[in-house]
């Protein structure tokens, strides 16, 4: 017994001295990385159809052409609680315009959750939520 109560308060002055160990990013480890691909096409630009592109994020990484401004989109997204992979709700009112026969498909990991969405430019609202996932979504322009 005195044994317990001498290890008691040496570990008490031990803890007093050093404080407080930091939390361990136990968040960090369980969630997997950020890894998204992108692939395109009908955008008009033959250097993006038909090609893939890889992007992770924390630490930036893969080989999409603007990765850091990607990474830094999708943080500014998620801090403003959005998902951008989310598609446009059944019941939303879209203005009836034609974008073109753009598509993107974009598949992978975000924030811990799977991803498997894909992007036209068929109305008003498919292309404002194309248009804001730029750069994460090369410009279909030429």
């Amino acid at each position: 017994m005195l044994r317990l109560a001498a290890f008691a308060v040496t570990s008490a002055l031990a803890s007093a001295a050093v404080g407080p160990l930091p939390p361990l990013p136990l968040a960090r480890l369980l969630v997997a990385p950020d890894r998204l691909t992108m692939t395109m096409a009908d955008t008009g630009n033959r250097s993006l159809d038909g090609r893939e592109y890889r992007l992770e994020c924390d630490p930036v990484g893969g080989d999409h052409p603007e990765a850091q401004g990607a990474c830094d989109r999708l943080a500014e997204l998620a801090a403003a609680g959005r998902n951008p992979f989310a598609p446009v709700p059944a019941d939303q009112i879209c203005t009836k315009q034609y974008g073109g026969p753009a598509t993107a498909r974009v598949t992978g990991t975000w924030k811990g959750q799977k991803v498997n969405a894909t992007f036209r430019r068929t109305d008003g609202c498919e292309i404002r939520r194309w248009d804001e996932l730029e750069p994460l979504l090369p410009s279909g322009r030429s």
